[in-house]
């Protein structure tokens, strides 16, 4: 365990809650719940050039390669690593410690137990937007999914914040990522040999298709199976890396240097990104080393101009809608996943008016409407401080 910096000159306190993070979560999210419809909508409707690009950008590569669409995921997976030093900051300030790995084994086991309750919450909200009470058999339930992604790395994230110090984090990171890419690498696949990276020659398919029960959901091939669980670990080891440093009080680190050296190095890491794409490809499904570097850069960039417009200039008031998703993201998330009817509700009470419109542009009001509508069911639960805590 790294105790080296137990006695650093610098102290950490509680700073208020970073409201560009709750933006940029909500940000993230709205890609998800609607967002993307509407930009569909206007590609179709206007056949404008940047808008089709856009509209492109809102798929998933179907192997190698990136697009916007793909980096939602981990960007909300970093997100919740950033946010990790801020929500254990209480129990650090109670016991006077710098860090938490030097908290008492009795405030550790409450951490584990909120932890372990928090992920088993996330896997089974999975299966459940996954289709479990449809009821169709074991055998055709998708267990893997991307709140149990969420869950999981998150915690074992966690299990290394709380045991070790900045040093031995970097290393774990380390270990994480270039594991991760030997194993891949030189662990041969029966039928196909060692270092086929195709969806159904990879190691990572192959223990899904040994392991995985249920139904896979590319048949061959999960995109949150479990070996690629382990460098998304290292996502979240990246959001915690940021909130730590973020967090830190210091006159060497103002927040407007801050923001710019979260700038800088995340240019830095799409540039390493795309240096290991040359070897290990940028892959969302197999959830690449490359993949994380790449991705973890633009998640910084994003961050950054966010922190620096939203926290340090001080401009809030155009973040608001995004700051409603944010601060009730999950509900959002299952909501738009298939628990309410948006798209019915909207028609409902727009409808109409949507009907006496060009019939081109009908499709896309009828997609702004949505937004409206959970625009409008997430601003009652702010105004009434409802909110889904897990």
């Amino acid at each position: 365990m790294d105790t080296s910096t137990a006695k650093s000159a610098t102290t950490i306190v509680k700073p208020a809650r970073l409201l560009s993070l709750d933006a940029l979560r909500g940000f993230d999210m709205f890609w998800i719940m609607s967002g993307e419809g509407v930009v569909h909508a206007l590609a179709k409707a206007t056949g404008w050039p940047l808008l089709v690009w856009m509209s492109g950008q809102l798929h998933h590569t179907e192997w190698n390669g990136i697009t916007f669409y793909d980096m939602i995921f981990p960007l909300f997976l970093f997100i919740a690593g950033v946010s990790m030093p801020y929500s254990m900051g209480n129990k650090v300030a109670k016991h006077g410690v710098a860090y938490p790995y030097l908290l008492p084994s009795s405030s550790k086991g409450e951490i584990y137990r909120s932890m372990i309750r928090r992920t088993i919450i996330l896997l089974f909200l999975g299966v459940v937007v996954n289709g479990l009470f449809k009821f169709n058999g074991l055998e055709n339930t998708r267990f893997a999914s991307v709140l149990g992604r969420i869950g999981l790395a998150w915690f074992f994230a966690g299990v290394i914040y709380l045991n070790f110090g900045t040093r031995g984090q970097i290393l774990w990171f380390g270990i994480l990522l270039f594991g991760y890419w030997a194993a891949m690498e030189l662990i041969p696949v029966p039928g196909y040999g060692a270092g086929v990276l195709t969806m159904n020659g990879s190691l990572e398919s192959y223990i899904d298709r040994l392991l995985l029960p249920g139904r896979l959901h590319d048949k061959v091939h999960d995109p949150e199976g479990i070996l690629s669980t382990i460098p998304a670990i290292g996502t979240a080891i990246l959001g915690i890396f940021t909130g730590q440093f973020l967090k830190l009080e210091s006159a060497k680190w103002p927040m407007w240097k801050k923001g710019i050296c979260l700038f800088a190095v995340g240019v830095l890491f799409i540039g390493l990104g795309m240096l290991w794409n040359l070897a290990f490809p940028i892959n969302k499904r197999l959830w690449t080393s490359s993949f994380v570097m790449f991705v973890g850069g633009w998640s910084l960039v994003f961050l950054s101009v966010f922190y620096l417009v939203i926290d340090v200039a001080g401009y809030k008031k155009w973040a608001f809608p995004f700051v409603l998703i944010g601060v009730n993201s999950i509900l959002i998330y299952l909501a738009s996943e298939g628990m309410v009817d948006f798209q019915h509700t909207a028609n409902f009470f727009f409808g109409g008016i949507v009907s006496h419109l060009a019939q081109s542009w009908q499709p896309v009001w009828a997609a702004i409407f949505i937004v409206v509508v959970q625009l409008a069911l997430l601003y009652f639960l702010y105004r009434n401080k409802i909110f889904l805590k897990i």
